[in-house]
């Protein structure tokens, strides 16, 4: 009986090869991956390693209105608590030298709100940027990961709020009021 010959591939080997290992390579990779970095959905519960509970630790940047009497009279007029999400957050601590015209709230639970008065003009404030007005206050905002910051852009002082994904708007609602209520209503300066 004559031998069959044996069917060649259509592939070459090393061609071949690749293709079979490559998909076990990425679920390699995704492992790793995911063990490395960790859960770090939303639904992850909190790391209890976190101590939230001692004075807020604030990087320093440029705030030259910081000791003006507009970021004075709104700092004064801040309430005590804001409503996040369900939660009363009191106002926190800051670590010294901590910053002037500056205030957070939070508690073990929550990652800290941030209000800073007196900032630099935002750079991103351009012709072209949405504004979101909130209690007549009008809002310049930017995300960034788990946190947005949102500048108070039409007043004598630019404010920043920086509010965590799932503070809800009781703290922008909250401070907006405050605003209104202190600094005078001004135009927006685009130009940089």
């Amino acid at each position: 009986m004559a031998q069959e010959p044996e069917p060649a591939s259509l592939l070459p080997r090393p061609l071949l090869v690749v293709a079979l290992g490559l998909p076990a390579l990425l679920a390699a990779g995704v492992a790793a991956v995911g063990l490395f970095l960790g859960a770090g959905g939303k639904d992850a519960p909190a790391d209890p390693s976190v101590d939230r509970s001692g004075p807020v630790a604030l990087v320093p940047v440029p705030a030259p209105g910081a000791g003006s009497s507009e970021c004075a009279a709104l700092v004064s007029a801040l309430p005590m608590q804001l409503l996040s999400n369900g939660a009363t957050l009191p106002r926190r601590e800051l670590a010294a030298p901590a910053p002037p015209g500056a205030v957070a709230w939070g508690d073990a639970a929550h990652e800290p709100i941030v209000l800073r008065c007196g900032l630099d003009r935002p750079a991103d404030l351009t012709p072209t940027s949405t504004l979101r007005t909130i209690s007549d206050v009008d809002w310049l905002v930017l995300s960034e990961g788990a946190t947005s910051t949102w500048y108070a852009v039409d007043r004598p002082v630019y404010v920043a709020l920086t509010v965590p994904s799932d503070a809800g708007t009781g703290p922008l609602q909250d401070i907006s009021t405050t605003i209104r209520d202190t600094l005078a209503k001004g135009p927006v300066d685009t130009r940089g």
